[in-house]
């Protein structure tokens, strides 16, 4: 089965909108901002994706665009006027930033009530408390579609899930929600040695390691649901973390690149933004 992250994101989006719709019954209206320092194409094309997605929903967005040269003082004097404005519900500073500029400082900059990536400190100190909020938009996208495939309750519990990679913004924090939720988790890294040893072992497989290629047929456990985060450009092509077309035979599911977890992680932001105007209106 090839998980169609495009038909789940557009549930997500269709959730949303309802409840965007609903906030707008007591005069609230989301409001999303982003911040972008400087001019890489590729963080404008994510940029224009997400503001495209907020249309969609009802969530009013806007772009912020600071110089190259902006220092950090710039930066962050520019997240604490959005900090301040009653309008904005959620704060996404767009990565990466110009050299010099530290992405921790700016990000922690961002009032965590606003922090709709997930990544402040707080949020993250929650998470780990067992006390999921506003959590980083990839992961969440992984644990919605893992619901939708019926792995929750009593089938996640105890199950073998192996996540390839340790970053902040995935692996991480997708650890912990897999713990919250009683899963027996591995995380896996470039200093893990074997790496086959541990991939075989899952019944849930989550790749971000940034390599394309990386997983192959031999490294899957049959029956395996795998994601596949990674994002890589190969000649004309992008390709995932793993080898699809020989992985999709062995898999139980599978997400394609692209189309599977990226459309998802969108989806999710727009639903935090949601929530953020929510829980400032005293509704969830």
């Amino acid at each position: 089965m090839i998980i169609d992250g495009k038909a789940l994101a557009a549930d997500v989006e269709a959730e949303t909108a309802q409840r965007v719709k609903e906030l707008a019954g007591r005069r609230i209206v989301p409001g999303l901002a982003t911040v972008l320092v400087g001019e890489n194409p590729a963080s404008q094309m994510y940029i224009r994706l997400k503001h495209s997605a907020c249309s969609r929903v009802g969530i009013r967005s806007e772009n912020i665009v600071l110089p190259a040269e902006s220092t950090e003082d710039d930066l962050i004097g520019k997240i604490e006027e959005l900090n301040c404005r009653a309008d904005i519900s959620g704060i996404l500073l767009q990565l990466p930033l110009p050299q010099g500029l530290s992405p921790q400082r700016a990000m922690m900059s961002i009032l965590p009530e606003k922090d709709v990536d997930g990544f402040h400190p707080v949020n993250m100190g929650a998470l780990l408390l067992g006390a999921e909020r506003l959590v980083p938009c990839t992961p969440k996208g992984i644990i919605y579609a893992l619901e939708r495939l019926g792995m929750t309750g009593p089938r996640l519990e105890g199950a073998e899930a192996v996540i390839v990679g340790h970053s902040n913004v995935v692996g991480k924090p997708l650890a912990a929600m897999l713990l919250n939720r009683n899963a027996t988790v591995q995380v896996c890294h470039v200093f893990t040695r074997e790496l086959a040893e541990h991939t075989r072992d899952a019944e849930i497989l989550i790749v971000a390691a940034g390599v394309p290629g990386l997983i192959k047929r031999d490294m899957v456990r049959a029956g395996a649901i795998v994601f596949d985060v990674g994002i890589n450009r190969v000649g004309d092509k992008t390709v995932g973390d793993v080898d699809f077309e020989a992985v999709k035979d062995v898999a139980s599911a599978i997400t394609p690149v692209p189309g599977g977890v990226g459309p998802l992680t969108v989806a999710m932001l727009l639903s935090q933004t949601a929530l953020a105007a929510e829980s400032r209106a005293g509704g969830r």
